[in-house]
């Protein structure tokens, strides 16, 4: 049973322009509704934290980050145990960043400086070379790639069409051109259509899914050899693969942080 917490409470005027928190949360963590003048990266460096906006799902695994602009009502979800990462940016920096909420794509570049003052435990960037630091940081966000969601739809009708049945299907294993001739588009159209509408392949967004798919599997107990076949996989190996990464973790790594 979740159980609710409040996110970490900060003054209403942050100490420096850019904040870190670093965090440990057990699963089954939910986090009440709340908003601040701020915006806020979120990125878990072990386990994926599900952030609500609006009633849109936001997904946080270790190549992603959440971002929230200022003034954005949002709470969280933790389903298994996580390392937690916050960046608290002030509003005075965030006009070049997105002015809606986005998945944004992590570069080796921004995991390491997050990792950098989460491992030296700096919250408050005081010296000089930390506070050019930060600023990489910002600079580095305007710079990163910007999806609407984790797992972004579509009201395409074509491409509505396609996920509807996928979702409905996860273990499907029909080629792109299957679902061209069944939708009555060439092959070629509907790949051009799913990058544009989903910002990402139709290979990627289904492999997105399964991953998805895969965690209440995952938490109810049922065998990796078993989600993997009914995630159209022909081999648990194949499975763990595409989990690792999707989560930077094996299945057995996710169970395990639920306990």
């Amino acid at each position: 049973m979740a159980s609710n917490q409040h996110f970490p409470a900060v003054s209403d005027t942050l100490p420096y322009p850019v904040y870190f928190r670093l965090d440990d949360y057990r699963a089954h963590q939910q986090f009440d509704y709340q908003s601040h003048p701020w915006g806020q990266l979120t990125y878990c460096s072990t386990g994926v934290m599900e952030i609500m906006v609006a009633g849109q799902r936001y997904l946080s695994p270790p190549q992603y980050a959440v971002w929230i602009p200022p003034e954005t009502l949002h709470d969280g979800y933790i389903r298994q145990d996580v390392v937690f990462h916050s960046a608290y940016i002030d509003a005075s920096l965030c006009a070049q960043l997105p002015a809606q909420p986005c998945a944004l794509v992590l570069s080796p570049l921004l995991k390491a400086i997050l990792g950098d003052f989460a491992g030296r435990n700096v919250t408050t960037p005081a010296t000089e070379a930390d506070q050019r630091l930060a600023q990489v940081l910002v600079d580095q966000l305007q710079l990163a790639p910007c999806s609407r969601n984790y797992l972004p739809g579509s009201d395409e009708p074509v491409i509505a069409a396609l996920l509807a049945a996928l979702q409905a299907e996860p273990g499907s294993n029909r080629s792109l051109a299957e679902w061209a001739a069944q939708l009555h588009v060439t092959e070629r159209t509907l790949a051009r259509r799913c990058q544009r509408e989903l910002g990402m392949p139709f290979g990627e967004w289904r492999q997105r899914q399964r991953f998805l798919a895969a965690l209440p599997l995952l938490e109810q107990g049922d065998t990796v050899q078993a989600i993997a076949l009914e995630l159209g996989y022909s081999t648990a190996s194949a499975f763990i693969a595409m989990f690792r990464r999707q989560s930077g973790g094996t299945p057995d790594q996710f169970r395990r942080g639920l306990r």
